[in-house]
């Protein structure tokens, strides 16, 4: 079994000219639309699939999650099951498939994810059932990609927020590599938990699945516990995000640096475009969390 380090892909950053023209910023892309499966997550699954001595692990996940921690099972030799919304953007759902995953879909309209999780950890007591980000493991793979930032000698570093697995992760990474850059949160304003409860210093969460935003890897009802122990110490502010300008940042990625990734991952060039000028000067690098974008969604939202 490989280790994580020789397991992952080392991230892509580059700096596009247009992009950065058009911004009037240094700016570092840094992309994780080239990992395996097509996501950060595959740092997480890997981790935690290699280090759990369960041969089940049972999660629930809006759809890169899941695909991480099927391939990370089917490498490994373990069985994944994965509940996932039935809202999920098919082309997740048919990715989970594809590497060997059972796929159990709920309508979270008539049960939360969580709770049918639960129902099937009482039928698989066998199983590890893991967080998609309130994980120690989860936290600790992400980490891999807070290593790689701090090599860049950035400014900023803006990440995408969801229940937090990856912004902790980065955190926790730039902080045993002594980094002094700066660490901001992004995250969709139809589902900014995650920034109120930072300012109110205490775990805030939404009253609903955020569905609305079309940020599907964001759409988590609250910070997991071991994430907001990190966060509330290593993240300067979370800035919300309108659907407006993550379809603007969506766009400027395909037209200004000819790279596809899903609204998710554009959260964090829409935080830079909403508050350039406080970023002017420094230099910033946006994390680009997934590029797995339904095929139809993504033309409509080009178009």
């Amino acid at each position: 079994m490989r280790p994580l380090a020789d397991a992952i892909r080392p991230t892509f950053s580059f700096k596009p000219q247009k992009l950065r023209d058009a911004l009037g910023l240094d700016l570092t892309v840094v992309t994780e639309t080239y990992q395996h499966t097509g996501s950060f997550k595959f740092r997480a699954a890997y981790n935690l699939a290699l280090n759990v001595p369960n041969g089940e692990i049972l999660t629930a996940s809006s759809g890169n999650f899941g695909q991480a921690l099927a391939y990370a099972c089917k490498l490994l030799g373990k069985r994944a099951v994965v509940v996932m919304p039935s809202t999920s953007a098919q082309v997740k759902i048919d990715a989970v498939r594809s590497y060997g995953a059972t796929v159990d879909l709920v309508d979270t309209a008539k049960i939360g994810r969580n709770l049918r999780v639960s129902q099937l950890a009482a039928e698989m007591p066998d199983a590890y059932v893991a967080s998609a980000y309130d994980d120690d493991f989860v936290i600790d793979g992400n980490s891999s990609l807070g290593d790689e930032l701090a090599a860049l000698g950035l400014d900023v570093v803006i990440s995408p927020v969801g229940g937090g697995g990856l912004i902790s992760g980065i955190s926790k990474g730039l902080c045993r590599y002594g980094s002094k850059a700066e660490l901001f949160g992004a995250e969709p304003l139809l589902g900014n938990d995650a920034a109120r409860s930072l300012r109110a210093g205490r775990i805030i969460p939404n009253e609903t699945e955020p569905t609305a935003t079309l940020a599907d890897g964001a759409r988590t009802i609250s910070l997991g516990t071991r994430n907001w122990e990190i966060i509330k110490v290593g993240v300067a502010e979370i800035i919300e995000v309108s659907e407006e300008q993550i379809i603007e940042a969506l766009r400027s990625y395909f037209r200004l640096a000819n790279l596809k990734c899903e609204p998710t991952g554009a959260l964090s060039l829409g935080a830079l475009i909403e508050r350039r000028e406080q970023f002017a000067g420094k230099r910033v690098g946006v994390v680009v969390s997934g590029g797995n974008v339904d095929p139809a969604i993504y033309s409509r939202l080009l178009a």
